[in-house]
């Protein structure tokens, strides 16, 4: 991302290369941030590779890939809370993806629309939203 720091508005850089040159950790993954594409909300992070990147791109349903469970997550596949991409888009560093998507209900697994739901209150840690849905409801367990 660096040779675009002294580009002028419009020019371009083929998304393949950036794809390629991005600063992926030593498990192959970045970072991914997913804000809403309309209002601006920070709703969840996440991690990608290079595949799920891909696959982002190819269906315009955001991808990710899990950590723990060490596969793909199709955000959605088992809630239907599905994130439909609306622009992607790279930092100055090119270490961290910004995701604008459309998303349907909530994002987190508690069943908010936020994963960024405790918030610094002084010197304690303070609940600022309430569950949309009930998660057992949302995972059907």
């Amino acid at each position: 991302m660096k040779a675009s720091e002294k580009f002028k508005l419009g020019e371009s850089l083929p998304l393949k290369q950036v794809l390629d040159t991005l600063p992926y950790n030593s498990d192959g993954l970045i970072p991914a941030i997913a804000q809403q594409h309309d209002t601006g909300e920070v709703l969840m992070m996440a991690w990608m590779n290079r595949a799920s990147l891909d696959e982002t791109l190819e269906t315009g349903r955001v991808c990710y890939w899990s950590r723990s469970r060490q596969k793909f997550w199709r955000k959605g596949e088992s809630s239907g809370q599905i994130q439909q991409l609306k622009d992607m888009r790279f930092d100055c560093d090119g270490d961290t993806i910004l995701l604008l998507v459309d998303q349907t209900g909530p994002a987190c697994h508690t069943g908010r629309r936020s994963c960024f739901y405790n918030a610094v209150r002084g010197d304690r840690v303070e609940v600022v939203s309430e569950p949309l849905i009930d998660p057992e409801t949302l995972y059907g367990k």
